[in-house]
């Protein structure tokens, strides 16, 4: 039924969501309700709504879509998710949006990949996330005269005992790094 239902709509940008995103088929029973922008502590800062993008993806917009800040907007607080009366995994779908839009270069107006590279750089190496590192790495390679505005903030960080000048790893960082290499095999970036 499920699949009739997606080869009606004749969208092939919704099968390639489907596709990519674990429980994605779920997304074909979406009501239009609204829940999942009214729950979301981002959507006034978003673009499009949850239920405007999905609108979208049936509509074949994969463009209009996949340049949108809403996925750039999502905080994984999956409110969104938990409160949906048809269980669509939102937040997930949002994940894949970030993915595609990453693969097909579409995320040009967002600092969000970069970031996201960044501090998945330093997870790899450490196994959490280094505050110091993740701006001064970020904003070097990539705003680097922002960088000298964000002096204050990380000087009162430090004072407050807010943020470390060394990184620290976690222990036992080999077993993180196997999981890590074990989702990159099974889908992940390589």
């Amino acid at each position: 039924m499920i699949q009739h239902a997606i080869a009606t709509r004749g969208s092939s940008f919704l099968q390639e969501v489907i596709e990519h995103t674990p429980g994605g088929e779920r997304i074909v029973h979406c009501l239009q309700c609204g829940s999942c922008g009214g729950s979301c502590p981002n959507g006034a800062d978003m673009q499009y709504t949850p239920r405007a993008i999905f609108a979208l993806i049936n509509a074949d917009e994969r463009e209009k879509v996949l340049t949108s800040n809403t996925m750039w907007c999502c905080v994984s607080c999956y409110f969104c998710t938990t409160r949906c009366p048809q269980k669509i995994p939102i937040t997930d779908i949002m994940y894949t949006l970030k993915r595609l839009a990453i693969r097909d270069g579409l995320a040009k107006d967002t600092d969000a990949p970069a970031l996201a590279k960044t501090f998945t750089d330093l997870l790899d190496r450490y196994g959490r996330s280094f505050e110091l590192g993740l701006a001064s790495r970020f904003y070097l390679f990539n705003k680097p005269m922002a960088l000298l505005k964000m002096g204050p903030l990380g000087l009162s960080m430090f004072s407050r005992g807010r943020m470390a000048l060394i990184p620290k790893r976690i222990k036992k960082i080999e077993q993180l790094q196997a999981i890590i290499q074990k989702a990159r095999q099974l889908g992940g970036r390589s």
